[in-house]
């Protein structure tokens, strides 16, 4: 019982803090699962599953408070989706899964430590600029179990597309619709919550309410996002150099 309040605890942290800016969690999750040795069989449909609750939640919230920017999303969604589900349903070895989940929980770091300030708006690309990027963190995120928010966020913000609200908003809608994409993908392989899951889903669910409501109405926390950033250091160490 202890042990599942740690795992609770730890799992609404990282539900908290990225609701807060319009994102999923799976970075975190993943990381969390990597790190309290859970199996790669289960981290992957896991992920996604608490992805797709976390960020309908949080693309509500900033929903409501009127930053989201619809043009931005369909060309994003209509190359993103199905390449969600192919790269969910790809081969993936373990050694390899590991690697490619270290990478990217490395540039989840960069993300949370990047000065996000507020950069002039730029004119939107055009339609197959954006589904070129849809397509590739599509695929990326399906592979390894994300709803590709961590990665969709810095481009946005870099190429000046979107503030950082707007940003929140379409990156929480394109976690929810990549991430359910994916998890129908895990669930065609096969794929049943346990317990412990179930209990983990009530922990994150509590986090991400309060995270979406602080990151749509009020300023996100910004001092707690060196915490995360420690642990996703220290699960991609894992990933790299423990077999």
């Amino acid at each position: 019982m202890q042990e599942l309040i740690l795992y609770g605890l730890c799992f609404f942290t990282v539900a908290f803090l990225y609701a807060s800016v319009g994102h999923g969690g799976a970075s975190g999750y993943l990381a969390l699962m990597a790190l309290f040795g859970f199996s790669v069989s289960v981290m992957k449909p896991t992920a996604l599953l608490l992805n797709v609750l976390v960020s309908l939640i949080a693309f509500i919230s900033f929903y409501r408070a009127k930053h989201f920017r619809k043009e931005l999303l369909w060309p994003l969604i209509a190359a993103s989706i199905p390449f969600a589900y192919i790269g969910s349903v790809m081969p993936v070895s373990e050694i390899l899964y590991k690697k490619i989940l270290g990478a990217v929980l490395l540039i989840s770091v960069l993300r949370l430590l990047w000065n996000s300030a507020e950069r002039p708006l730029q004119p939107a690309p055009k339609w197959y600029v954006l589904s070129a990027i849809g397509a590739a963190i599509g695929l990326l995120s399906g592979m390894i179990g994300m709803g590709g928010g961590i990665l969709l966020s810095p481009v946005l913000l870099l190429m000046g597309w979107t503030t950082q609200k707007q940003t929140a908003a379409i990156s929480a809608i394109f976690i929810f619709l990549n991430s359910a994409s994916g998890l129908l993908g895990q669930l065609k392989v096969g794929f049943t919550p346990g317990p412990q899951i179930w209990a983990i889903i009530a922990f994150v669910l509590a986090g991400g309410f309060i995270g979406a409501y602080l990151g749509a109405q009020r300023l996100p926390p910004k001092n707690m996002k060196f915490i995360l950033a420690t642990v996703l250091i220290l699960a991609a160490g894992k990933l790299f150099f423990v077999k």
